[in-house]
């Protein structure tokens, strides 16, 4: 139905807003929309899909695994200008909120098919530099992709659609005296019908519960995370100096003998992928990870959605507490200091907290959370059928809603890299977080290379 929608706004050049919730694939419609207008011929200029930064590598990663037959251009870092000159050769340009208005000279010197606005409640603003900057990029057609198309206001509604249909929702002062006034402070039914009326033909939104019998139980999603500038210079630099001493270590001793050093250095890499602040509380770069998950939860929190976040490191779940707290976002939490466990779990339960955050050790086994349809690995669990027990708090016997799950994984990094390992060589998690007996046999010298390596 996304799919008929998106081409049916195609053929007749109109914009539209895909407000799906979040986990029902507005990636992976928009991937199909561009791939079936390459197919048909019809993709006469590249496709540009504006996401904020921190899914760049998120829609890298879909548009590789869904449809690789699509040349792909990312203009994004600084030295992206020379990008601009081989956009035409490209079939889908993915670029960035923060770049939009910098490089709307060079963007306004190309054209293009189709413009889709990712999280498109980043725009929701009409007067930034970045909502005007997007309203004069040069595409024939224009999609607000976004699960929260209002989150405050219905102005919030009108700049939405004055970007796909610029004008369809008048101005915005006419806009504001004949729907905004009328519904909002005084409750008018017929308004807020006739504004129902008008928007629907360009907004398709379906729920979960409304696309339950199309989903399996379960959906499981990797979002993919790129460190920020400082923790990518942190990583490297502490990436670089452990290659140089395993690799000396392995020539000396070999893998069976080098399990504590080489598990210090990995357990240092995994903490700058959760967040610097791990490896040393004074450091300042901040956490790309962190800032992706509060934005999830956002939007998650929005739809009513229960979520846990399972993770390794009780010290990364105080990090997260602290963040919530500032957010104003209600949690309960369990780790291996939590003497009374049935408290926050009733809570949880009976709807008194809607996240709730849980050490993978202390809460991966025994509890009973089906009051929540979300579950967030914030870190990766090497070993498969542990992460998979975790999920089982939520999808198991009494779970009425589908289950979404979710694994942060950053970019470029050790995540991506034993995640890789895992598929070929299952034993691997085992070895590295399990039996000490059993790390020989389940990692070589060769497995461990490749971690360290850039």
């Amino acid at each position: 139905d996304g799919l008929n929608w998106l081409m049916f706004l195609r053929e007749f050049g109109l914009g539209g807003v895909l407000a799906d919730d979040m986990g029902l694939g507005k990636t992976l419609q928009t991937l199909a929309c561009i791939q079936a207008e390459k197919a048909a011929g019809r993709l006469s200029a590249p496709a540009l899909v504006v996401c904020p930064t921190t899914l760049i590598a998120n829609w890298e990663a879909e548009a590789e695994k869904f449809t690789p037959g699509l040349k792909r251009l990312v203009i994004h870092g600084q030295r992206r200008k020379p990008f601009f000159d081989t956009v035409a050769e490209a079939d889908l340009v993915i670029t960035s909120y923060p770049l939009l208005h910098r490089d709307l000279e060079q963007h306004q010197n190309q054209s293009y098919s189709l413009a889709f606005f990712d999280e498109a409640q980043h725009l929701k603003n009409p007067a930034t530099v970045t909502s005007k900057a997007a309203r004069r990029l040069p595409a024939e057609n224009r999609i607000a992709l976004t699960g929260t198309p209002m989150e405050n206001h219905l102005g919030e509604l009108w700049a939405l659609f004055d970007l796909i249909l610029p004008g369809y929702l008048a101005d915005q002062k006419i806009f504001r005296e004949h729907y905004r006034k009328p519904i909002e402070e005084q409750g008018n039914q017929s308004r807020y019908a006739e504004l129902s009326r008008r928007v629907r033909p360009f907004m398709l939104r379906r729920t979960k519960d409304q696309v339950t019998p199309e989903l399996p139980e379960k959906t499981e999603i990797v979002r993919h995370v790129e460190l920020n500038r400082q923790q990518k210079d942190l990583y490297e630099t502490i990436r670089a100096t452990m290659d140089k001493r395993i690799r000396k270590l392995l020539a000396e001793k070999g893998a069976a003998r080098s399990q504590i050093e080489i598990l210090d250095a990995l357990l240092k890499l995994r903490q700058i992928c959760c967040h610097p602040a791990l490896l040393n509380p004074e450091e300042t770069a901040g956490s790309a990870k962190l800032d992706s998950l509060m934005e999830m939860l956002e939007q998650l929190l929005d739809e009513g959605r229960k979520v846990i976040i399972f993770s390794q490191f009780t010290s990364m779940l105080a990090l997260i507490e602290t963040t919530l707290k500032a957010a104003g976002i209600g949690y309960e939490k369990l780790t291996g200091q939590t003497r009374d466990r049935a408290t926050p779990v009733k809570r949880f339960q009976n709807g008194e907290s809607p996240v709730f955050l849980i050490s993978l050790k202390a809460g991966g086994t025994g509890l009973n959370l089906t009051a929540a349809d979300c579950v967030i690995h914030y870190d990766p669990w090497w070993n498969p059928a542990a992460e998979q027990q975790a999920t089982d708090r939520a999808w198991r016997i009494g779970q009425d809603k589908p289950v979404f799950v979710y694994r942060l994984i950053t970019e470029g990094t050790v995540e991506e890299r034993i995640q890789a390992l895992q598929a070929r060589k299952s034993q691997l998690a085992d070895g590295l977080y399990g039996k000490a007996d059993a790390f020989s046999s389940a990692i070589t010298a060769d497995d461990i290379s490749v971690l360290f390596e850039k």
